[in-house]
This record gives C-alpha cells, sequence and structure tokens, in this order.
C-alpha cells in the first residue's frame, strides 16, 4: 500500500522531472552546436584573410612580371610574407577545429608550385594570374565548406552575408588582375573575359544586400560611392562601350582597384563582427536557457524529497520491519519477531508472518529428524505429513518420497560396487590405483600372477623401484603429467619381475586431480615388443643382403643383431672349415670362451641340426647341402636362455645363406667379365700387332716398289707416269685408313705414353670441343684402369657428336684416394637411357669388370653428364700433371 502511494505521488513528478531534463539537455546540445559554429567561424575568418593575402600577392606577381625593378621586388617579397603568415594562422585554426588540415596543406603546396614557376621565369603572366585565381577559389570554397554548418537564423544569414562579400572581393581581385594584364599590353579590343567580373560582382552585392544588417548595407553604399569605386565604374563603362579612348595607366589601375577591394574588405571584417557576435550571442541564450532548466529541475527534485521523506515517516517504517521479518525468514533465521501490530493492511501481513514462522519451525524439526535418521542409516523413516495442510504436506510427501528412493539407491550403489570388485578381481589386465607420491594404493590379482610379487610387496614400497633403471627418467615424466591434470595413453616401461627378469607393460591412466589419486590398467606386451624387436631386426640384415654387403660385415651384424634381439654379449657367427677347424667370422664383440669350446658348436657340428644344450644355442648354416657353418648364441652369467630360441635364430640362418649364395654369384659374375674384358682387350692387341707387322708393312713394301717403278719409266711415258701416281695416292689413302683402324683397336699412344697423351688427342680429333681437366699422376696407372678411363672418354666422345647436338664436352679426371674419377658432361640435349641398348651398357660391363661404377644423368633439355669410378690402388706418392 505504501508502495502504491508512493508511487501516484511520484509519478506526475517523475514526468515533470523527465521533460525538464530533455529541455535542459536540449539547450546544452544547441549551446554546444553554437560554440562548434563559432570555432569554424574561425577557421572561415582565418581563410578569408588569406584569400586577400593571396589576391594581394597575386598583384604583386603581375607587376613584377610586368614592370620588373626593385620596388616591384620588394612588393613581391612583403605580399609573399604575409601570405605564408596567412597561410599558417589558417592552418592552426584548421588543426585546432580538427578538419580541413589537409585541404589547407594541399593549397600551401599549390602555392608553392605557383612560387616557383614564377621565380623560374617558366610562366606568363597570364598563367600567373589563372593559377593565382584558381588557389584564391579552392580557399573560398574552403570557406564554404566551413561555414556550411547549421546556425542559427540570425547567424545563418549573417554568414550568407560574410561569405557574399569574400566572393565579390575575389570577383573584384580577378577583374584587377586581368585588366591589369590589359593596360600593360594595349589592344585594339576590350578583353574578352574580364567583362564576367563586373557582374559576379553585382550578383553577390546583390545577395549581400538581400540578408545583410541594415547597418552593413550603408557602409557598403558607403564603399561603392567613394571615388575609387567611380573610377572602377567608369573604366567598365568604357570596356563595355568599346569606344576608342586611351587605356589608364597600370599603376593607376592597380591604385584604384586595390583601395576599392580594401574598402570592400572592410565590410567583410564588419560581417566577420556581427558573425562572432551573433555566435556568441547564441551561445550566452542557449546556457542561459540550460541553467534556468537544471535550476528548475533542482527545485523539483526538493519538492520530490520532502514528499518521499514525508511518506516514509507513515509507511516506510512498518514495511521496512515487515520485509526484515520476510528476508529473515527466507534466510532461516526464525528468532526475529515482527513486533508491529495494527489493523490496517500492513499488520494483517505482519501476522500473516508471525504464522509462517512457527509453521517453518515445525516443518523444520521434522526435516532435521528426517536427517538424523539418513545418518543412522535408518532409511525407513518417514515424517508425519498430516499434521499440516496445502504445500507443506505437499514437500513432506516429497521427503518421505525422496527417501524411498534414496534407499533404492543405496541397495543399487551396493549391487555396482560389488560388480566392480568382481570386474576388478577378474580381470586379466593389471589394475590398479595409485597415488600422485609413487605408491600403489590397491592393485588386482593379475599383478601378482604376472609380476609374481605379492600384494604386501606392491604396496609396502614405491612403485618407482620396480621399473627398469633406463624407464625410471620417461615413467616420472608421466606422473608428472598425471600430476597436471592430464591422461596418459599407451605409455610403456619395464617391471622387475619376482625371478629377476623384466617385462613390458602398457598402461593406460587417468588422474582424478581433487582425490590426488591415478587409475591406471596396464597390459603384458613383452611377447608383441620381442616379435616386433625380431622382426625389425630380421629387417635390418635383410637390408643389408639386399645391398650386397661384403659377408664379412654381415656376419658381425648377424652377431650383434642376435646379441641385441637375446640381450646376450655372447653370439657369434662361426665357419666349419675342410680340416675340421672352426673359425669365428661375426661376433657381438663378448664371447666368453673361444667358439670351438663351445658344446653347441661341436653338436652342430655332429649333427648338423639345431641344438641347445644349458646355457648356449646353436644353429647350422647350410650352403648348397654341405654344413658352411653355424650362429652360436650363449646367456650371460650362467643363465639359460629361453625355450625356442633356436627357432629365432633359424630365419638369421636362412639370411646368412642368400648372402653367401649372393656374393658367390657376383663374384663369379665379376671375374666372368674381367675375363670377357681382358680377353678382349688381348684381341684387339693381337688385330693391332697383326696389321702392324704384316698389312701395313706389305703396304709399305709396295710403296717403294711403285716409286721404283715410276724412276724406271722412260722420257714421255706422262701417261703412264700419271697412272702410277694415281696408283701411289690410292696406296697411301690404304696405308692411312688401316693406320687409323690400327689406333681405334688400341691406340699406340696409350700404350706408350699413357692416359694423358691418349685423352688429349682423343680431344684433338673429337667433332665437338672438348674441355680437358686433367689431375692424374705422371706416373702411369695399371693397363685396366687406362683401357677403360679411355674407352669411356672415347664412347662418350662418340656418342656426343652422333647424337646430343652439344657445343662443348668437359671432361674432367683426378686421382685421388687410390681411386680414379671421370667426369664427362656436355651442354647437349640429353635423354640418353643405357636400358635402350646403347653403347653406354658395354661401357658399364667394362667399368664394372674391375671394381668400378657408372652413374649417368640425362635428363631432356638438360644435356648428358656421367660419372665414372675406378679403383687405382697407389704404391707411393704420385705427382700432379
Amino acid at each position: 500500500m505504501g508502495t502504491k502511494l508512493l508511487l501516484l505521488a511520484l509519478l506526475p513528478v517523475g514526468v515533470l522531472l523527465t521533460l525538464t531534463i530533455v529541455s535542459a539537455a536540449g539547450q546544452w546540445r544547441e549551446a554546444a552546436r553554437l560554440r562548434a559554429f563559432d570555432r569554424s567561424a574561425q577557421v572561415s575568418f582565418a581563410a578569408g584573410a588569406l584569400a586577400d593575402a593571396i589576391a594581394q600577392e597575386r598583384l604583386a606577381s603581375m607587376l613584377d612580371e610586368l614592370r620588373p625593378g626593385p620596388d616591384a621586388e620588394q612588393n613581391l617579397a612583403d605580399a609573399r610574407r604575409a601570405t605564408t603568415a596567412a597561410l599558417k594562422e589558417a592552418g592552426r585554426r584548421a588543426d585546432e577545429e580538427g578538419r580541413f588540415g589537409d585541404r589547407m596543406d594541399e593549397i600551401g603546396r599549390d602555392l608553392a608550385e605557383l612560387r616557383r614557376g614564377h621565380d623560374n621565369e617558366s610562366v606568363t603572366v597570364e598563367h600567373v594570374a589563372a593559377r593565382f585565381g584558381a588557389v584564391v577559389l579552392d580557399v573560398v570554397e574552403l570557406v564554404v565548406a566551413v561555414e556550411a554548418r547549421e546556425p542559427s537564423a540570425f547567424s545563418r544569414s549573417v554568414a550568407d552575408a560574410h561569405l557574399s562579400m569574400i566572393q565579390a572581393t575575389e570577383a573584384a581581385g580577378a577583374e584587377r588582375s586581368e585588366l591589369v594584364i590589359l593596360f600593360a599590353r594595349p589592344k585594339n579590343t576590350p578583353s574578352p573575359t574580364a567583362a564576367r567580373w563586373p557582374a559576379l560582382e553585382g550578383a553577390r552585392l546583390d545577395t549581400f544586400r538581400r540578408v545583410a544588417s541594415g547597418p552593413l548595407k550603408s557602409r557598403l553604399e558607403e564603399v561603392l560611392a567613394r571615388p575609387e569605386s567611380v573610377f572602377v565604374r567608369q573604366v567598365r563603362d568604357q570596356l563595355a562601350a568599346g569606344d576608342s579612348w586611351r587605356y589608364p595607366t597600370v599603376e593607376r589601375w592597380a591604385e584604384a582597384s586595390s583601395t576599392r577591394m580594401d574598402a570592400l574588405r572592410s565590410v567583410t571584417r564588419a560581417a566577420e563582427g556581427e558573425l562572432r557576435a551573433s555566435a556568441a550571442e547564441g551561445v550566452r541564450a542557449a546556457e542561459t536557457r540550460a541553467w534556468r532548466d537544471l535550476v528548475l529541475f533542482l527545485i523539483l527534485l526538493a519538492v520530490v524529497t520532502g514528499v518521499a521523506l514525508a511518506l516514509r515517516r507513515s509507511i516506510g517504517r512498518p514495511l521496512a520491519e515487515v520485509a526484515k521479518g520476510a528476508e529473515a525468514l527466507a534466510a532461516g533465521d526464525l528468532a526475529y519477531d515482527i513486533r508491529h501490530r495494527g489493523r490496517d493492511e500492513i499488520g494483517t501481513v505482519a501476522e500473516s508472518f508471525r504464522e509462517l514462522r512457527a509453521t517453518v519451525e515445525r516443518l523444520t524439526a521434522e526435516v532435521r529428524t528426517m536427517t538424523d535418521a539418513v545418518d543412522a542409516d535408518r532409511l525407513d523413516h518417514r515424517a508425519e505429513s498430516g499434521e499440516f495442510e496445502g504445500i507443506w504436506a505437499q514437500l513432506l510427501d516429497g521427503l518421505n518420497g525422496t527417501m524411498i528412493s534414496f534407499a533404492n539407491l543405496r541397495g543399487r550403489h551396493k549391487e555396482a560396487e560389488r560388480e566392480v570388485e568382481n570386474l576388478f578381481t577378474l580381470s586379466a589386465d593389471l589394475l590398479c590405483i595409485a597415488d600422485l607420491e609413487g605408491w600403489f594404493r590397491r592393485v588386482n590379482p593379475a599383478f601378482e600372477e604376472v609380476l609374481g610379487h605379492s600384494p604386501e610387496v606392491l604396496l609396502g614400497r614405491p612403485f618407482m623401484d620396480l621399473v627398469h633403471e633406463e624407464d625410471r627418467e620417461r615413467t616420472r615424466a608421466a606422473l608428472s603429467q598425471l600430476g597436471d591434470g592430464q591422461e596418459v595413453f599407451r605409455f610403456e616401461n619395464r617391471y622387475l619381475r619376482a625371478d629377476g627378469t623384466y617385462c613390458w607393460l602398457q598402461w593406460n591412466a587417468r588422474p582424478i586431480p581433487e582425490k590426488g589419486l591415478i587409475h591406471a590398467a596396464a597390459r603384458d606386451v613383452t611377447e608383441r615388443r620381442r616379435v616386433q624387436s625380431e622382426q625389425n631386426a630380421l629387417r635390418r640384415v635383410a637390408t643389408l643382403v639386399a645391398q650386397g654387403v661384403p659377408p664379412e660385415r654381415l656376419f658381425g651384424e648377424v652377431a650383434r643383431e642376435v646379441g641385441r634381439l637375446l640381450e646376450t654379449p655372447s653370439a657369434a657367427v662361426v665357419q666349419y672349415g675342410a680340416d675340421g677347424r672352426v673359425s669365428t667370422v661375426g661376433d657381438a664383440g663378448a664371447a666368453p670362451r673361444a667358439p670351438h669350446e663351445q658344446p653347441a658348436v661341436t653338436e652342430v657340428a655332429q649333427t648338423g641340426r639345431p641344438v641347445h644344450t644349458g646355457g648356449a644355442t646353436g644353429v647350422p648354416i647350410v650352403v648348397d647341402g654341405r654344413l658352411w657353418g653355424a650362429v652360436i648364441a650363449a646367456a650371460p652369467g650362467g643363465q639359460e636362455l629361453p625355450p625356442g630360441t633356436e627357432k629365432r635364430l633359424a630365419a638369421f640362418t636362412e639370411l646368412i645363406v642368400s648372402a653367401i649364395a649372393n656374393a658367390d654369384s657376383r663374384a663369379q659374375l665379376a671375374a666372368s667379365r674381367a675375363r670377357v674384358v681382358a680377353a678382349s682387350d688381348a684381341s684387339r692387341r693381337r688385330i693391332e700387332r697383326d696389321l702392324h707387322d704384316g698389312v701395313q708393312q706389305r703396304l709399305v713394301s709396295l710403296q717403294l716398289e711403285l716409286r721404283t717403278a715410276e724412276a724406271l719409266a722412260p722420257d714421255g711415258c706422262d701417261e703412264l707416269l700419271d697412272r702410277l701416281a694415281h696408283m701411289g695416292r690410292g696406296l697411301q689413302d690404304a696405308f692411312d685408313e688401316l693406320q687409323r683402324l690400327s689406333r681405334g683397336i688400341h691406340p699406340a699412344i696409350l700404350s706408350k705414353g699413357g692416359l694423358g697423351p691418349a685423352l688429349r688427342a682423343l680431344a684433338r680429333r673429337s667433332p665437338v670441343p672438348v674441355e680437358l681437366d686433367l689431375r692424374i699422376p705422371r706416373a702411369r696407372l695399371s693397363e685396366p684402369v687406362e683401357v677403360a678411363a679411355y674407352y669411356v672418354v672415347s664412347e662418350a666422345l662418340a656418342n656426343t657428336a652422333k647424337h646430343a647436338r652439344a657445343n662443348v664436352v668437359n671432361v674432367q679426371v683426378t686421382c685421388e684416394d687410390e681411386a680414379v674419377e671421370l667426369v664427362i658432361a656436355d651442354d647437349g640435349v640429353g635423354g640418353a637411357e643405357p636400358a635402350r641398348g646403347s653403347g653406354l651398357i658395354g661401357l658399364a660391363d667394362r667399368v664394372e669388370a674391375i671394381g668400378g661404377t657408372l652413374h649417368v644423368n640425362s635428363r631432356l633439355g638438360n644435356g648428358t653428364s656421367l660419372l665414372v669410378r675406378l679403383p687405382a690402388p697407389r704404391a707411393q706418392e704420385e705427382e700432379r700433371a
């Protein structure tokens, strides 16, 4: 009731206060807008002064062009200083306003460029007048933009009058500039453009008369009645009539028009004063109205406050007592008593709260009794809801239902605990609960089955003691990760069994940060890791077999892989000799005794089968049906190897058999290639020797006999002499062809001079230019190496001439580290493929026959390069060629 009365009292007052606040806010906004217009007007006034200064500089610049001299230069300098000062002031005003700064900078740049053109004498006086006029128009447009804000109605008319005077003054200045040019250069006809400016000036002055105040209009008429204004009108009339008359001098016209423009500017300054005064007056009026509204608002606020205090004394105190009692009851405080008693509505509410407190006290007692029953696990207790009515009875019935549900939930919880306990106990995986300090709190029976430790041992020591030393740092890092609240999945480490061996466990763990516990499950992955390690070891050995490494290296790697796989340093590969001797061809590096002292070695030799005797295991190596050797492994420290070790070693023996067979095949292939190459070289030398000692000598004898026949021929037998000479030339050609053939079969220069001279001879005979870089010793290399190198270069140059379309071939030969390297590269079309049956296959056979290698790189468009490496061991230090 009190609240309603307060609302009724405050509603009209609130509406009135709202209207007052809105009105005051509007007046303050109006004052702010007028202050903003006043600041903009300062920019406008500075821009108007800048326009006047630029107009004065325009006249001074034109007179300096038309009537140069010391006085003109001094006037121009003074005008420029005045313009610069006006430009700085306008820029400062624009910066204070926060607008038009870019336009002021642009005006400054245009003015600077115009001055440079005038100083460099690169522009005409007409150009000066036009450009200055454009700059002044930019300034006038800036004034228009500045005064575009919406002031009061009176300020708007004064602003229009001010702008009209600026534009009229600029029209008079433009007319002055054009007539200065006209009078300086008299012509028979008037200026074609000067006539437009009086019309524009008149239009602007008419606008001024229409919007300006009376004093401004009177001042304008006074200016227009002055002698200089009369003189300007007379000149305009003469020019408009086109009569023949004598032009006034430039100085006379400039002086009269400038005096008239100064008078017009005084009118502009008077308009500026009125505009400034009107803006200030508008700001004062708006602020006065705002303060008036604010005072009215404060008076109304005081009246409302008095009314509220009066209402509080009659209604607020009882309501506050009732409200405090309700808050206490809501907070569970049943001791607070509402003392107010009355026959009004507030008294009725107080009595209702007192009855409610009594009911809540009885209800609280029932709830407390039910809570005690729950704590005592007496879940069959029920509240007496018949003593209550309405919602209170329903509340107690709900509590009774909750007690029934809680009893059912307790039963299901116990059943779930029994199921979890069964799963925890029967799980084949290792399940545990641990703390973040590194102790097991609870473990399932699978721990004892896998590790062999009793629960007392597992719970009685930190679990880090059971972790392998090499895995403890990683285990601590995982424990730290769990401590940070992160889960850990598929983490593997080694745990110590009761028998002293280690097993691999894979863990999944989840932290319970609020309890400081870890729930974890582990699985024994020892067998999987063993199989994986075995496959990795076999893969590494198989890779070495495929790469064709030497057998002695392969046997050592097999022994080391077997040692790592069985975790023993006593592993070796032995070979049985024809005389019954046993030799070690590869070991893991720590055999406890000689191979022939191992019982497994003797038993494998006797039976030819895998054996497992005590702490050693042996598996035979059978090559082509004969016992070649065996793989032997012994457990360290007198221990025993696990059963089935011989089966794991059988895969290694199969790889060793493949490596031995591959090595024999490669050796036989290399020997066959060497024999073929040696036979081919011997055949080449024999054919070359037969040609030199037989056919070539016979041709030389025939040439000598033919010369004798020419000497015996009688004089006058010219035809016979010609035929004999023809036969001589034919014999010589045949001899030369046979000599070239002989050199191609086996060059004599290679046999006599060695590889360097032979390669130089090849380079000289090559149709493609060859660049040689020979870094070979002066001492001769072995004949197979020289022959192979010679024919590689010869065949490469021949292929380049036939197919490559190259411009140059680079041949580099170096001899380092007991090997000869040849690099033959051209800049041809590339695309050579040895697989298509080219001569490169024969070169590869020759190179590989003496243990060398040949690599071809020939991509289309990138030329062809051959890299050949030939073994060339040297017995002594050699000098470079």
